[in-house]
């Protein structure tokens, strides 16, 4: 703690204290072998992916270091490992199984994961689907 916030210490209400604790990853964007149409078997599309993850206390850091930080990278990198491991028919099997990975992790207390085709219609920024704890 430094001394600004050694100084702040115990001056914060209870009722200003975090009530909840976020992680996001958002917008990440990457090649998926995705749809069922015949033109898409085989020409990976650009998905993009943006996940909320709400973490317990305890899985929050306290202070500034890594070892008490929950492990964001490993977001990025088990969707992109998902995504390259084989092809979906469906954006919402892609993710419910990127949903159910993240889910199993410690700490977890509430989820939401999105995916969106941004390329499939030019009048839309894109079409996809969410699923989410609550």
């Amino acid at each position: 703690m430094n001394d600004l916030a050694a100084g702040l210490d115990g001056l914060v209400p209870d009722r200003l204290a975090p009530k909840t604790r976020k992680i996001v990853l958002e917008g990440y964007e990457l090649p998926v072998d995705i749809g069922f149409h015949d033109f898409e078997i085989g020409a990976p599309q650009r998905l993009t992916v943006t996940v909320e993850v709400w973490v317990d206390e305890a899985s929050f850091p306290a202070s500034d270091e890594r070892t008490g930080a929950w492990d964001y990278d490993f977001l990025r990198t088990e969707i992109g490992a998902l995504a390259r491991s084989r092809r979906f028919n469906l954006q919402e099997t892609f993710v419910r199984e990127v949903y159910d990975v993240i889910a199993a992790r410690r700490g977890v207390t509430a989820l939401r994961v999105s995916s969106r085709k941004p390329d499939i219609y030019p009048d839309c920024a894109g079409v996809g689907v969410e699923l989410s704890s609550f």
